[in-house]
């Protein structure tokens, strides 16, 4: 056990990093409050562990979902804003609007209403990390709707912090993790003019794509590190400093 047993609140804990990330706090005997649209399996039979299904994109289901997993605890260590989506890889001009739309949904919108949902409670917050992504910042090619929303993201996580100077936030991107999302790319033709693509396709399946359970136990280790290392409601990537060091 812990030196202090921590309760961590995480989104997407059905699958992925999410997934990860839960195993990793229940593993170091932490408790961990989970969300996911599908059930997780492999953490509903752990100690410590308490589930509600609910798609952060439903504003209504979160909310009954926040007050079945919050209604006896009397503070939250750390939010874990995880769950994401891709959306569809292609030029901007290629990408539809609707689409677009879907990923800024709900990458950016339903966090913001998880928050507010959290913020209006009396439950203490000491921590809140928004899982990003490296493409929030370095602008490849064919990202458009996923880059826009991590980037924005990393705004809506910067804005809250000027707000709220008892609780520390921060955008962190996890570095590469072999989710989902990878399967989602590795099925794109092997001739796409996206060079981040390829590049993603050669990695896999080597220590630098990481599976969720390994990804998991890294991100937890730096996540518990970012207080002390960056400035509320900034942007941080595991791959760099002061995090790489």
């Amino acid at each position: 056990m812990p030196t202090t047993t921590k309760t961590f609140l995480i989104t997407g804990v059905s699958r992925g990093l999410g997934h990860g990330l839960a195993h990793a706090c229940l593993e170091a005997g932490h408790h961990v409050l989970g969300l996911g649209r599908q059930s997780a399996a492999g953490l509903q039979d752990l100690p410590g562990f308490q589930f509600a299904r609910a798609d952060v994109a439903d504003h209504r289901a979160c909310a009954v979902a926040l007050e079945s997993l919050l209604r006896e605890r009397n503070k939250l260590d750390c939010v874990i804003l995880n769950a994401g989506i891709l959306g569809p890889i292609a030029d901007m001009g290629d990408q539809p609007l609707d689409a677009m739309r879907e990923v800024m949904e709900v990458n950016l919108w339903a966090n913001k209403q998880l928050l507010d949902l959290l913020l209006a409670r009396d439950t203490p917050i000491t921590q809140i990390v928004a899982i990003s992504s490296g493409a929030s910042v370095n602008g490849n090619r064919g990202w458009g709707g996923y880059s826009l929303s991590k980037a924005a993201l990393n705004m809506l996580v910067k804005l809250y912090a000027s707000e709220r100077a008892d609780i520390h936030f921060s955008a962190l991107a996890p570095g590469l993790v072999d989710t989902g999302m990878q399967e989602q790319i590795r099925t794109l033709p092997d001739d796409v003019p996206f060079l981040s693509v390829t590049k993603l396709k050669q990695v896999r399946g080597t220590d630098a794509m990481p599976d969720p359970a390994t990804a998991g136990r890294s991100v937890l280790n730096a996540i518990e590190r970012l207080p002390k290392l960056i400035e509320s409601g900034s942007f941080a990537d595991i791959r760099k400093a002061p995090l790489s060091d």
